[in-house]
């Protein structure tokens, strides 16, 4: 299991975004389920929709359907303490509300694979035990 984050999905719907081949490969050989948060669609979909058009943002929303190879990944209630945790925690990176839902999903289905371009932010997070997580594609 894997959670995505935005970077990926928005690599992943344009060609010529200069992470998509590295995108790409992974998600050619990724293993499911590959859970999106839901703030990362709010993300995702504006950012597809003003680079890439209505049209792509659709087919972004449709890839998130019960045929899609992506599952949406409902937050619950108890990770809006975990969230706000790390928005205090990593208040000079700043962390912000989408990365924190990826990070608390992450440790609520204890898997620590979370696809990512933002380096920066992630490679500094740490789990609750104080343990990184594995950022992909490597």
């Amino acid at each position: 299991m894997t959670v995505i984050d935005t970077g990926v999905l928005v690599a992943l719907a344009n060609s010529k975004d200069h992470h998509y081949e590295r995108c790409a490969r992974w998600f050619d050989n990724a293993r499911g389920p590959l859970l999106v948060p839901q703030p990362v669609i709010a993300e995702a979909g504006y950012l597809i929709c003003k680079y890439l058009g209505p049209a792509v943002e659709a087919a972004f929303l449709e890839s998130l359907g019960p045929v899609g190879p992506f599952t949406l990944a409902p937050l619950v209630s108890a990770d809006l303490p975990r969230m706000a945790e790390l928005v205090r925690k990593y208040a000079d990176l700043p962390l912000g509300t989408t990365d924190s839902a990826v990070i608390a999903l992450a440790e609520r289905h204890k898997d620590y694979d979370i696809a990512t371009l933002d380096r920066r932010h992630f490679s500094v997070v740490r789990d609750r035990r104080g343990e990184p997580f594995r950022i992909l594609p490597e």
